[in-house]
């Protein structure tokens, strides 16, 4: 006897193929079977026909670190589909961290000071392992959390004996599984470190077969230097490369996404590169000085400086403070924000590019977050694919599923297949879609019907979560 069997849904199985109805089987976690008709008995019974039924989505960009322990629920990433995450992105990583005082910017993304208890990546995934969230866990450790460790001044390089502890830092986590290293070197507690310094750890990544992921220099006028800066540092340790979401920012940059587009595949010509990216004209972070400029509106989402500015337009601040951009900006600080920084058209040519990857960028602690915390997976296959026919939906459900698995070596996940984790979405194509927007970024999507994680079923709208079988996924 099974534990479910889904009937005659249309079944998208993650590989980019064409969809085909069948009956799906699930047993002890794994897809037991997928045959045109199941003659057997389960202890659970679906209706999939006139739905779609896809492996669970992969988020492989994400700032989930501490949340995955802290709200293990992860309503804002089961209600979507999404059944994998990837934390660690950017630099910015729970673990392994040793704090001297309170986390540096954009550490503090994830947390206060008194969050960042696991100095060791092994103790972060026990503990990952005891929350046993709803959703499963791949983790990434940060270059900038790594620097914070060992350096007393982030405003510079490492010294060789720094850097030598940073290296102790990566072999430490990759032993105890830690999928690759991260970097977010667009960060002022990352900039000033050298690409030798990144190339060293990145050496490290080669030798135990773990990827580099890497939030570029800069995302402006100089992205074609950064990126090249990023093909070096990777080749240099025979790594894939994954560019972080990869985007056309600040108006002087708008139309430039097929050039990069083309960069990437000629740099693919001799080394692995990919790249992730979200489905919206809009960034999200901390307030950057170096981004603040009168042709981008910039929402403030929170700030400890001025508190009672939260959720209103850097303009308006700056006028009724009678100021500009900057000095108001400075007396924000620290601050998050929601910068207008992209066009749509590049937007939509990067998540149709075959190499793109989907990964939200959500920032969970965000108190007014960016929509795509809730809304990006529905919102490429409702908006992107269905609405403006960018991509088709194998393309799509691939992005978000078999490439992520493949990219990320994630074992017997991202595709339907016998014998892989019943990692499973079952969802109405035509009527999926993001709701959560920038005026209310909070709310579930429409036409996820259900979820499956190791194959217990963890989410269906309306209802609380009923499943909490997440795992922490090791390097392979």
């Amino acid at each position: 006897m099974f534990d479910t069997l889904i009937r005659k849904a249309l079944v998208i199985d993650g590989s980019g193929a064409a969809p085909y109805v069948a009956d799906l089987a699930i047993a002890d976690g794994k897809i037991a079977e997928v045959a045109n008709f199941i003659d057997a008995e389960a202890r659970h019974h679906v209706d999939g026909d006139g739905l779609c039924l896809s492996p669970g989505f992969i988020d492989v960009h994400t700032h989930d670190d501490l949340n995955v322990i802290q709200d293990p629920d992860m309503l804002a990433k089961i209600s979507q589909g999404v059944t994998t995450v990837i934390v660690g992105n950017c630099g910015i990583s729970a673990s392994p961290v040793t704090l001297a005082g309170d986390p540096p910017d954009p550490l503090n993304l994830l947390g206060n000071r008194t969050a960042f208890t696991y100095p060791r990546f092994s103790l972060y995934a026990q503990a990952v392992i005891e929350a046993q969230p709803s959703v499963n866990v791949g983790a990434l450790v940060g270059h900038t959390a790594i620097r914070n460790n060992h350096m007393d001044d982030l405003q510079r390089t490492a010294t060789a004996t720094e850097l030598e502890a940073m290296m102790a830092d990566v072999r430490g986590a990759l032993s105890d599984g830690a999928l690759g290293m991260s970097s977010g070197l667009a960060y002022g507690s990352a900039k000033c470190s050298s690409t030798e310094e990144v190339m060293a750890l990145v050496k490290e990544l080669g030798r135990e077969g773990a990827i580099y992921t890497t939030h570029l220099r800069t995302e402006f006028d100089a992205v074609l230097e950064a990126m090249n800066e990023a093909f070096l540092t990777a080749r240099s340790g025979k790594v894939p490369l994954v560019i972080s979401h990869l985007k056309c920012a600040g108006k002087g940059n708008w139309g430039r996404s097929g050039e990069l587009l083309t960069h990437i595949e000629q740099a693919n010509a001799a080394q692995k590169v990919a790249c992730d990216c979200y489905p919206y004209a809009a960034s999200s972070s901390t307030l950057d000085l170096a981004q603040v400029t009168d042709e981008t509106e910039i929402f403030i989402t929170w700030s400890q400086g001025s508190p009672d500015q939260a959720g209103r337009y850097l303009k308006a601040i700056a006028a009724d403070w009678d100021t500009d951009l900057i000095s108001a900006a400075k007396r924000l600080l620290p601050a998050g924000a929601v910068y207008y920084c992209m066009d749509e058209q590049d937007v939509t040519n990067i998540v149709s590019y075959p190499r793109s990857m989907i990964g939200s960028d959500g920032l969970p602690n965000d108190p007014h977050p960016h929509p795509r915390l809730w809304g990006a997976f529905p919102r490429v296959l409702g908006h992107y694919c269905r609405d403006l026919g960018a991509l088709d939906l194998p393309q799509a459900v691939h992005k978000m599923t078999g490439l992520s698995a493949s990219e990320f070596r994630l074992a017997e996940r991202g595709l339907i297949k016998p014998g892989y984790c019943a990692d499973l979405v079952l969802f109405d194509f035509q009527t999926i879609k993001d709701t959560a927007d920038y005026t209310n970024p909070k709310q579930a999507a429409k036409g996820v019907e259900k979820v499956w994680v190791n194959g217990v079923l963890s989410y269906e709208p309306g209802t609380h979560v009923t499943g909490r079988s997440g795992q922490f996924l090791y390097r392979q």
